[in-house]
């Protein structure tokens, strides 16, 4: 027990009910994973992020019928059978559940020298562990104050917005809420290039043969998100612009888009597309970067990984170069722990 939660009990009146008070929570939030890889797991998962309106935004009685009928059919048993290269089977879990529990754990650690009153948890989006949960949680343990913290360096809808949308839908049910903070992005922070800069610069140091192109590969959204106001595409093309910058690599670093769904036009140029047209007309060192991703997940192990690389060897080229995300390496925890101290200011 902190002084601080020692004096606030002496504080009350006879009889009042226990409760804890006085700390401060950090909660990170990144996107989620399925608990397992066999069909049903992969079924419930699926349904619970395609259902999001913030990521699907068709009107229901169009899509209602199209995700439960179809792709809530075929889809579970094609994904599944792609999380298994990738999951952790010595834990059981997906790799994005490991690497941010471990993030936390070394967050709360950096952060100890800041106050003994902070508290770091950590949840996902969908599926386990949730906001909600951990939300009540830090509650439980005396979190008056709680910095939410969507591990998305770019904000997008689709992203941001439905991490903040989940932990306000879980204070509604609560008699007792938490000040709640909402970190803003971070695609122009000076920690977050001076580290993507260092880990992209180390990677062609120790690369066999230097790349002859580097891509900036970032999630895709929908191109009438943009229309219709989300700032994500100008994050990452200024994320891009202040790397070239840190870097040098001048026009060699080349901003592409991944993980596109359905048939209308998303954020372009494709990364899967330029991959294979790099290779055909003679690029045959390739290296790619994902800094709209904190950790390695299906989108850079599977996608980029197994997919893309593929994709350009058989177009022709011959080295294909993955630069790892941030996960729980020390540049990466520099990256969270510049994001969370500026954000505590005033309550630390």
């Amino acid at each position: 027990m902190t002084p601080s939660e020692t004096a606030a009990r002496a504080a009350r009146p006879a009889g009042h009910p226990e409760v804890a008070t006085g700390r401060i929570g950090v909660l990170i939030v990144n996107l989620g994973t399925p608990e397992a890889t066999d069909y049903w797991s992969m079924r419930r998962y699926l349904r619970e992020f395609l259902s999001d309106r913030r990521v699907v935004d068709v009107p229901r009685l169009i899509w209602w019928p199209l995700l439960n009928l179809v792709i809530l059919t075929t889809r579970p048993g094609r994904k599944g059978r792609d999380y298994d290269t990738i999951w952790n089977h010595e834990l059981g879990e997906g790799p994005l559940k490991t690497i941010t529990r471990s993030q936390a754990a070394h967050l709360g650690e950096r952060l100890a020298g800041l106050s003994d009153r902070i508290v770091v948890d950590w949840a996902m989006r969908y599926g386990r562990p949730t906001i909600a949960d951990r939300i009540a949680a830090l509650l439980a343990q005396g979190c008056e104050r709680i910095l939410l913290v969507p591990l998305y360096p770019q904000y997008a809808a689709a992203t941001s917005a439905t991490v903040a949308d989940a932990a306000f839908d879980a204070l509604k049910a609560m008699r007792r809420q938490p000040a709640l903070r909402v970190a803003p992005p971070w695609y122009d922070d000076p920690t977050y290039i001076d580290r993507l800069a260092a880990d992209l610069t180390a990677a062609i140091a120790a690369a066999d043969h230097e790349p002859e192109v580097i891509l900036a590969s970032f999630h895709g959204i929908p191109k009438r998100f943009l229309d219709a106001g989300d700032p994500y595409f100008c994050h990452c093309a200024k994320t891009v612009r202040l790397l070239r910058e840190a870097t040098g690599l001048g026009d060699r670093l080349r901003m592409t888009f991944q993980s596109r769904f359905g048939r209308e036009p998303w954020l372009q140029p494709y990364t899967d597309e330029t991959i294979v047209a790099l290779a055909r007309s003679g690029v045959r060192r390739l290296m790619v970067i994902a800094p709209g991703f904190v950790a390695d997940c299906l989108e850079t192990l599977e996608e980029l990984g197994h997919e893309n690389r593929a994709a350009f060897l058989a177009a022709g080229g011959e080295d294909f170069q993955l630069v790892p995300c941030f996960n729980d390496s020390p540049r990466g925890l520099d990256v969270l722990e510049a994001v969370v101290t500026r954000e505590l200011a005033g309550w630390v």
